[in-house]
């Protein structure tokens, strides 16, 4: 630690001594000047102790589809109560708890209508799909010291059955079922953005790496027409892959592959390779195993093309790591602190796997409410494999 480095280090810990002092906080309250500070410090320690309490009125919202009931106006609450099956007291309570977070608003003659996070959020049905999965990642957190310490298995390493399996080639369509549907169900706010974001037109073929059901080559297929396209997942979401892309009538452009992406050799012929919402669900060692597998794939003077939720760079919002993560809560917790959420350190990984370095580029994923924001890492020219 060069002198600067422990120089700071001394001024912050001069300030949590001071900070943490009880005289201090009372004196900051009555002191004018800092009375603003330290009231906005106290409203976020209070929106911590109360951010379960948010989160769980918003999936109320989602799952007794409120906003779906007011899209079209505002009604009573004695309406409102007949249409999600509650009792009225039961509705008010969630109406006002939804109106003090912007979820809704109170209008005239005790009518409740959309809040402008709402409104929102009725227009996102993706959105919503991500909200209503919460509840899996919420009941591993009910212990999280025991989850911290390894003592219980997690409800999402189950719902995400690839993440320990030693042969997940070998899952079955009833395991890869619930989480590849949900994928298919959130996959089209991310994949408008970065078709918007990077011209998939001037390619040939592409090749779709983990593609799930194939919701990104169909939404690649409508903006290239002459696109052809290959799919690479696992057997078993290969298989409702062929189903979806039959009856979208894409099939005859397309081909599909089962295996393993780390292991399996990939389809080659592809002059754009696409990895989305795929590298951040695995450490470093299996990320650069799988960046290295689709090196050997690509000829010189391919692309590939990788899209992910990024936090530790300028735009990024703190919230972004716990949207994009559905393998471990703590994952989400840690990844703006992980040196693959950089982009400094993900073009050193590329490097290191056989990429020439490129410019990258931020995008919004989607129109987002309040904490619910991500991002694309979208390269804006040819990530280029090295000639050997």
């Amino acid at each position: 630690m060069n002198f600067l480095d422990q120089w700071f280090e001394r001024l912050r810990s001069a300030r949590d001594r001071i900070v943490a002092n009880p005289q201090f906080q009372r004196w900051a309250l009555k002191n004018p000047v800092t009375r603003p500070l330290a009231r906005r410090g106290a409203r976020a320690g209070l929106d911590l102790a109360a951010g379960f309490v948010y989160s769980q009125v918003l999936v109320a919202c989602a799952q007794l589809k409120l906003f779906d009931a007011l899209r079209d106006g505002p009604l009573s609450v004695d309406a409102l109560a007949t249409k999600l099956a509650l009792s009225e007291p039961a509705t008010r309570r969630l109406l006002d708890a939804a109106a003090s977070l912007g979820l809704a608003e109170r209008r005239k003659g005790d009518t409740y209508g959309l809040g402008l996070l709402g409104a929102a959020f009725a227009g996102n049905p993706q959105a919503l799909t991500v909200i209503e999965h919460q509840p899996l990642l919420y009941a591993d957190l009910i212990d999280p010291v025991a989850l911290l310490r390894q003592e219980k298995r997690g409800a999402l390493a189950d719902y995400w059955p690839y993440s320990d399996g030693d042969r997940p080639q070998a899952l079955s369509a009833q395991q890869v079922a619930p989480y590849s549907a949900f994928m298919a169900a959130t996959q089209p706010m991310v994949a408008e953005e970065a078709l918007d974001a990077y011209d998939i037109s001037r390619h040939q073929r592409l090749l779709d790496i983990g593609g799930g059901e194939g919701v990104f080559l169909a939404a690649a297929a409508a903006r290239a027409p002459h696109l052809q396209l290959t799919l690479f997942d696992l057997p078993a979401v290969a298989a409702r892959a062929r189903e979806r892309l039959e009856q979208a009538g894409l099939l005859t452009r397309a081909e599909i592959h089962g295996g393993d992406f780390l292991n399996d050799p990939l389809p080659q012929g592809a002059d754009v390779a696409t990895l989305i919402r795929i590298v951040h669900d695995h450490d470093d060692a299996s990320a650069l195993k799988l960046l290295r597998n689709v090196r050997k794939a690509l000829a010189p003077g391919a692309t590939l093309l990788i899209i992910e939720g990024m936090s530790g760079v300028k735009g990024a919002d703190r919230s972004t790591p716990t949207m994009v993560s559905t393998r471990s809560p703590w994952a989400a917790a840690s990844r703006a602190a992980s040196k693959r959420s950089r982009r400094c350190c993900a073009k050193q990984a590329l490097a290191t796997s056989g990429y020439c370095a490129t410019h990258c580029r931020l995008s919004r994923a989607f129109s987002s409410p309040r904490r619910c924001e991500a991002l694309t890492w979208i390269p804006d020219r040819a990530l280029r494999p090295r000639r050997e």
